[in-house]
């Protein structure tokens, strides 16, 4: 395939895409942006019980200097 038809190819979708408006919803967005107060538990525990392995590695190396 030529260059001149590979740009062309490029233009028509950079147009497209340019120009592409979808429906916004925005109670979904109002929703989102508000938040929900609800907080996800399992994902926070299993951050935490991730950090404490590394928060006692680090501060072990830190009581030997």
């Amino acid at each position: 395939m030529g260059r001149g038809r590979q740009k062309a190819k490029q233009t028509k979708v950079a147009r497209a895409l340019k120009y592409y408006s979808p429906e916004t919803n925005y109670h979904a967005l109002e929703q989102e942006l508000k938040g929900s107060g609800h907080t996800d538990v399992a994902t926070e525990d299993r951050y935490a019980a991730d950090d404490d392995e590394y928060d006692n590695t680090y501060s072990a190396w830190n009581d030997e200097r």
